[in-house]
């Protein structure tokens, strides 16, 4: 199969071709946020605040790195279980974050959220964190810095490898 070379920020002119399925290597500058950043997130639009990164065309991976060693950029840096993002992803998505990176399926409302807003779940591959972080070539802290590794990051990637788990026409690689 052939990979699909994509650049941040990311629009529906540039995904809508993409099934589920498809290999990617993504390049460019994405955002971490696991659980407790989801949760400010959702809470600074409920009271009506900005984001503290905008939402359109931007991805968010749903990880935490480690702290990085002398002399490196980044420490492992994986996917969680993206599950653990279903009760903050509709309402995220019906805001503009609709192109996601974690592992495992999602819930039929994610899935659903997904399609109606023509956005992509991207699964990366779990256990890989160590060889996930070469692909990392800057990281820079952007929000919430009290939550220590689940903090908002800004990360720029070349070439993080990916597949399309679930695309904007309905295509599901879990439910097939």
């Amino acid at each position: 199969m052939t990979e699909i070379s994509l650049t941040t920020p990311l629009s529906e002119e540039t995904t809508a071709g993409l099934r589920a399925g498809a290999q990617v290597r993504l390049s460019g500058r994405l955002y971490t946020a696991r659980d407790a950043a989801h949760q400010r997130l959702m809470e600074l639009l409920k009271a009506g605040r900005e984001p503290p990164f905008p939402f359109a065309g931007q991805v968010v991976f749903y990880a935490g790195p480690c702290p990085a060693r002398p002399g490196e950029i980044c420490g492992p840096i994986g996917p969680t279980t993206s599950g653990r993002l279903d009760s903050f992803s509709p309402f995220l998505i019906e805001r503009g974050l609709k192109y996601m990176i974690g592992k495992g399926a999602r819930s039929p409302e994610v899935a659903e959220a997904v399609t109606r807003h023509r956005g992509l779940y991207f699964a990366a591959v779990g256990g890989a964190a160590a060889l996930m972080s070469r692909r990392v070539t800057a990281v820079e802290l952007i929000a919430f810095e009290d939550l220590g590794p689940e903090a908002v990051r800004l990360l720029t990637v070349e070439n993080l490898p990916l597949v399309v788990a679930l695309d904007a026409r309905g295509g599901d690689v879990y439910n097939r």
